[in-house]
Order: structure tokens, then C-alpha cells, then sequence
């Protein structure tokens, strides 16, 4: 396959070597289009080398061969990573002042770009607005992430991974298979508050639920995203409900369920809650050594979901373990299924280092009768792909 990938002037230009040596290493020509400004980042030899094809750059080289639309034409995946602010904005309007520009004017490959900026500036409503052009024009976005930036910035619009940025321009071949499917995804973690300043809760970035939002939406689907807490940024182009506590949790399920044709239950939800709630802050002068809390149960929203089925609607649940052994946590997967009764159940193992904020995951997926679908271990938008395909 024949992959263009476009460089704009940010810092994470760097990154882009990563970008095009993924592509490159999974068999794919790669043939990168800088900018003047992505130069100054990252050196050309270094692109050469990597992407084993010359950089392109000027807009009158090539004239006889007309290559400032040559390449777009021949390309099957155009990538532009990074992306800054200034290079949506030029997207968004249709400019075609330099090489990348007309590059991808002239190509009707599918289109990933990879936003990397400050925060400032990727919460700017102009921002915001061009993202959201670009969405409608079927643009694929990646990321950003939250994490630190240049200086001692830190906050959303950190470029995604080179790996995570690959395995979505990949995925984004894929047909619109789920297109007039209305899905609810949740997300993140709930914290159940003891005073206005303290909470029970739980390590749940909400980056695996993100995933499945964003693979979705990029798949065709309308998206409603219940979110609770994330530690990583919303994609744009689905429907953001946010949440705090298991209980708004479970409204905002109930609430979005009718009307979808599948709910995937990705958020981490506390069981327990305080039974009461003080008002002021617990001090400790007051309580002295030892602080008591009695803790009521959370309603079971996927068990209660499951219990009223919706002809023709999905229920898919997670069930997040500590179990070492895979034999033991297959065991302990097939008992929640049968508990909870909802039609499919992605389990997964957690520690202090695996399953959340992590950039991959490693799931089985089992049915209620407690089979096997399916087995999964990626990035956790690989992973997300393979819990949708369920949906087929």
C-alpha cells in the first residue's frame, strides 16, 4: 500500500519518524511530504533513511511530472502527523499553498491527521470548530493525548503514539460497517464522594472506552459517550454526557439505552459508595487515629441492563481482574457473564502496571453461554475494533 505521510512544524515532528518506520515495517511504501517548518524539527536525511523514499517538499519540483497532485492521486492512506493548529486550520479551509496542501487536495484516499499543539490552543473554539469540519468531511482524528508538552506545559493536545497513530490510519481503510448504528460507550472511572473534598475511587483513565468511542464514530456509527472522569481527551464528532458517581452513571445508561442498537460498558464502576455523605470536610483533629466508614452497594447497571433486553440491541460488558492465572481468570469471566446476563463480556487482567492507563490491552471475550469469541492484544484501538466487530 502506498502511504503519504504529511509533517507539519510542531516539536512532535520527531515523533514522526516513528509514524513512517511503523508503516514501513508492516510492508507499506511510505512517502513523506514536509513542510519547511517540519525541517527545522526533524532532518531530511533522517526521513529518507527511515521512509527509504526521497522528502518531498517544494511545490514546483517535479512541474513536468506534475507532482504537487501526483502524489495525492497515487496515494491509498494520506497521514499527517503532526498536526498543528495552523495545518487543521489550513485543512479545514481548503488551502493549497504548499506541497502537502495540494497533496491532499488532490487525493481521495482516506485522511488521518494527528493534532499536536498546546492545550490553549486545542481548546481553542477555532480549534474546535475546524476539528469538527474536518470530522464531517469524514477526516479520521488521532488523539491527542494528555501528558506533558514543550516547556512545562502539561495537558491535552500531546501527539498520540506512533503505534496508536498507525493502527487507526490502518483501521480507517476499513468500510463504514457500522453506519446507522446509534452506540453508547462508557467510559473512565465513577468516584463516589465521602466530603466535598475526598472520594472513593478507582485508577480507570478511560482511555479503552475513549478507544471504542473514537472506533465507532470513525466506523460509521453514532456515538453517545458516557464519561466519567477521563484522564485523556473526548474524541470530537460523538456525543459527550459526562458523569461523576455510579448512580448518574447508571441514569445516563438508562436513559441512552432505548434507542441504541448496542451498549458497551467499558467504564469502571464502583461497587461500594458511603452511606453517608458529610458535608464538610472530615477533619482529622475530630476523628482522631482510626477514621470508620460503612459502605453501601452501587445498583448493578449491567446486570439491570441485561435484565430488560431490547430486541436486536447488544449489551457487551468488562470485567477488569488481579487473577494470574488465564485458566482461573477465564473461569472468573464465564461466572460474571453468567451473573450479569448481558450478551458478550471482554475480560481483562489489572495490576499496578497493566490493563489501565496503559497503551495496550490484552482481552478475552467470552459469550454468555460462556464460550470464547474471540481473543484480542493490541493497542486498545485494536482491541476496541475487535469488541465492535462483535456488532456484525
Amino acid at each position: 500500500m502506498r502511504v503519504v505521510v504529511g509533517i507539519s512544524g510542531g516539536i512532535a515532528a520527531y515523533k514522526a519518524v516513528g509514524v513512517a518506520r511503523e508503516f514501513v515495517l508492516r510492508g507499506h511504501e511510505v512517502h513523506v511530504v514536509a513542510t519547511e517548518s517540519a525541517l527545522r524539527f526533524v532532518g531530511r536525511p533522517t526521513l529518507e533513511a527511515i521512509s527509504r523514499n526521497p522528502v518531498e517538499t517544494e511545490l514546483f519540483d517535479g512541474v513536468a511530472e506534475v507532482r504537487h497532485v501526483a502524489l495525492g492521486q497515487s496515494a491509498d492512506l494520506v497521514v499527517v502527523a503532526p498536526a498543528t493548529a495552523n495545518t487543521l486550520a489550513k485543512l479545514a479551509a481548503g488551502f493549497a499553498d504548499d506541497l502537502l496542501g495540494t497533496t491532499i487536495l488532490a487525493s481521495t484516499a482516506p485522511l488521518v491527521v494527528a493534532p499536536a499543539m498546546h492545550t490553549e490552543m486545542w481548546q481553542n473554539a477555532a480549534t474546535r470548530e475546524n476539528i469538527a469540519t474536518l470530522r464531517r468531511r469524514g477526516v479520521h482524528i488521532v488523539g491527542p493525548a494528555s501528558g506533558h508538552l514543550t516547556g512545562n506545559d502539561s495537558g491535552p493536545g500531546r501527539m498520540a503514539e506512533p503505534g496508536e497513530i498507525v493502527d487507526a490510519a490502518l483501521a480507517a481503510l476499513r468500510p463504514r460497517d457500522l453506519a446507522g448504528r446509534r452506540i453508547v460507550v462508557t467510559a473512565g472511572g465513577t468516584r463516589e464522594p465521602l466530603d466535598p473534598v475526598r472520594f472513593l475511587g478507582n485508577r480507570s483513565s478511560g482511555r479503552q472506552g475513549v478507544a471504542l468511542a473514537e472506533a465507532a464514530s470513525d466506523r460509521g456509527a453514532e456515538v453517545v459517550l458516557i464519561a466519567a472522569h477521563l484522564e485523556v481527551p473526548a474524541p470530537t464528532g460523538v456525543e459527550l454526557r459526562e458523569v461523576a458517581t455510579a448512580e448518574q452513571l447508571r441514569e445516563g445508561v438508562l436513559a441512552a439505552a432505548p434507542s441504541a442498537d448496542a451498549v458497551v460498558m467499558a467504564a469502571a464502576v464502583a461497587d461500594y459508595r458511603p452511606e453517608v455523605v458529610s458535608e464538610a470536610k472530615i477533619k482529622k483533629e475530630q476523628q482522631g487515629d482510626e477514621l470508620t466508614l460503612r459502605l453501601v452497594r452501587n445498583p448493578d447497571i449491567l446486570a439491570e441492563l441485561s435484565a430488560s433486553p431490547v430486541e436486536g440491541r447488544v449489551v457487551i460488558g468488562f470485567a477488569a481482574e488481579t487473577e494470574g492465572d488465564d485458566a482461573a481468570l477465564l473461569e472468573l469471566g464465564r461466572a460474571k457473564v453468567a451473573r450479569k446476563g448481558c450478551d458478550y463480556l471482554v475480560v481483562n487482567r489489572v495490576g499496578w502496571s497493566e490493563g489501565f492507563a496503559t497503551e495496550r490491552n490484552a482481552v478475552v471475550i467470552v459469550s454468555r453461554a460462556g464460550d470464547i469469541v474471540t481473543r484480542a492484544d493490541g493497542s486498545k484501538r485494536e482491541v476496541a475494533d475487535a469488541i465492535l466487530d462483535l456488532l456484525h
